[in-house]
């Protein structure tokens, strides 16, 4: 494959020939920066672990120039951080066993402009190479651009595969906002009880963010922990952690489904519930 960036890689932690990696994939993660793929597709990174015929992948969009640093990485050029926090990428894929990792090297504005079709382009021949049948990217309630952007790129890049090749569900994930909000009705459930060790040696490796004076290992695992206990009000815990996401497979399926109508629905859902609850007890 050949992308719109020469500095884009393939990495692959066993060594097999990349186009054989990337065929094998069952679970797909597009993800806009390095850490993003292991703090929110925890769930099916789980899911494939040490199994023959689940095989996890992921994709990081941007080249993480911009990232924040402080302590050991504060005097880092924007280079050396891109260096630094590929590397710790690659590690966690390693740790993951993922079949492959793909870090796409896009910066940032490129990904949030709506004219450019690069990121689009790229996408379109990852999808085409793995099959995934299911795929995971930001939810497009996140509160960073950079974040929603990429999740607008993989709904575009679908929606150019005919009906046939595309994958099976979508969903949107969280990251830079939990999705506790979205009525229980409308959550899918991942559970993230099992390999907690596991998840932990994930989030672990990125320690150019941890000594950058964000602990994204301790809020991740937290968040996951705090979900599963604020799931049911009058229930015992049925899962140890979770995470939430919702299930944006419609607008793969339908491509007249408007963008910004679709995730107002979950949100004018949320008011419903909160004006249903008080008008009831009130």
């Amino acid at each position: 494959m050949k992308f719109n960036q020469n500095t884009a890689e393939i990495f692959i932690p066993d060594g097999r020939e990349s186009s054989q990696a990337l065929a094998r994939t069952t679970h797909l993660c597009i993800a806009a920066h390095q850490d993003d793929i292991e703090i929110m597709a925890a769930q099916p990174i789980i899911e494939c672990f040490q199994q023959k015929d689940k095989w996890f992948c992921g994709v990081v969009v941007t080249d993480g120039r911009g990232s924040p640093r402080d302590d050991l990485y504060k005097d880092y050029s924007d280079e050396e951080m891109r260096y630094v926090r590929m590397q710790e990428q690659r590690k966690a894929a390693i740790i993951g066993e993922y079949t492959a990792l793909v870090m796409l090297d896009h910066p940032s504005k490129t990904v949030k402009d709506p004219t450019l079709s690069s990121v689009i382009d790229d996408l379109i021949q990852l999808l085409r190479a793995t099959q995934p049948t299911h795929v995971y990217t930001h939810n497009l309630a996140d509160k960073h651009d950079t974040h929603v952007a990429v999740a607008i790129r993989v709904i575009h890049a679908i929606r150019h595969l005919p009906p046939n090749e595309r994958p099976q569900k979508l969903i949107g994930c969280e990251v830079w906002r939990s999705l506790d909000w979205v009525i229980d009705s409308e959550k899918i459930l991942m559970d993230t009880s099992q390999h907690e060790n596991l998840q932990s040696a994930l989030l672990g490796v990125y320690d150019s963010q941890i000594c950058g004076g964000k602990r994204y290992d301790l809020a991740s695992l937290c968040r996951r922990k705090t979900n599963a206990t604020y799931l049911e009000t009058h229930g015992v815990d049925v899962f140890q952690a979770v995470s939430f996401g919702i299930d944006m497979t419609p607008l793969i399926t339908n491509e007249q489904l408007d963008i910004r109508e679709f995730i107002q629905g979950y949100i004018d859902h949320f008011s419903q519930d909160i004006a249903e609850r008080l008008t009831r007890i009130g």
